[in-house]
């Protein structure tokens, strides 16, 4: 009897399940085929074929899922990966994905792209570790990091979410608009666009301003002095430009 209760448990394409002991939260799976042992302790399920997995803080989509240790503490997923931080509203996707229940920390791998929907920040990298707890994320390997005019690369960064605060080595640099900055180390206040640089700095910063244009008095109205002056060329008078009166013209040919 009670393997067919197990053999039961293991058919289900979408089940959830209340993990009391450790973590109070409710888990809810689904995907096209399952394997594994049924259980709350010391357990590995596979999921497998549009694997998807939502907890209280994280929601993952991936090609297959990996759920395993106790209470389904760890989560592994692999292949066209897609995600949600519930609680950040970090969203992300890669090509592979560990995640740890308890730390709260993420693990992606593999053309990652992270964003940070709340400030506007988009991150690219190989390798990014996002830290739940302190918002933390540790980016390595060709890190590309956007947010307003700012981009910013280099080898190795953190970016710090509460504080807006990016900190980025390895052949660092920040464009902003046309302003370049280059240094072993960058730090990046995002909320005040302040920069600050160490180690071999190199930088180009414009002096383009722009075009002034003539100020108008406040007594003066633009249109009405664009008439007065068509009015005048209408007339023919000189306005100091080479114009010549209309009256000397007329002068001229009837004198011929």
């Amino acid at each position: 009897m009670k393997r067919l209760v197990r053999r039961f448990l293991l058919s289900l394409l979408i089940f959830s399940v209340y993990l009391l002991p450790l973590f109070s939260e409710k888990i809810v799976f689904s995907a096209n085929s399952m394997t594994g042992q049924a259980g709350s302790s010391n357990t590995t399920t596979t999921l497998s074929g549009n694997a998807y997995v939502k907890t209280d803080s994280m929601e993952i989509q991936s090609d297959s899922l990996e759920l395993s240790g106790d209470d389904y503490r760890f989560i592994k997923a692999e292949g066209h990966i897609s995600g949600t931080n519930l609680e950040t509203n970090m969203k992300f996707t890669c090509d592979s994905l560990s995640y740890d229940r308890v730390t709260k920390v993420a693990e992606l791998r593999g053309n990652v792209d992270f964003q940070d929907v709340e400030n506007n920040v988009r991150a690219q990298a190989q390798i990014i570790i996002y830290n739940q707890n302190d918002e933390t994320a540790v980016m390595q390997i060709k890190v590309n990091l956007t947010q307003k005019d700012n981009v910013c690369t280099g080898s190795y960064a953190v970016y710090y979410k509460s504080e807006q605060l990016l900190e980025i080595s390895g052949n660092a640099q920040v464009k902003q608009k046309d302003d370049v900055f280059r240094a072993q180390h960058i730090s990046l206040n995002m909320d005040t666009q302040e920069i600050s640089l160490g180690g071999n700095v190199k930088g180009s910063v414009s002096d383009s301003k722009p075009a002034k244009n003539k100020p108008v008095k406040e007594d003066e109205n633009p249109d009405a002095l664009e008439n007065e002056e068509t009015s005048r060329e209408d007339k023919g008078e000189d306005n100091g430009e080479g114009k010549v009166e209309s009256e000397s013209v007329e002068k001229s040919e009837s004198e011929a």
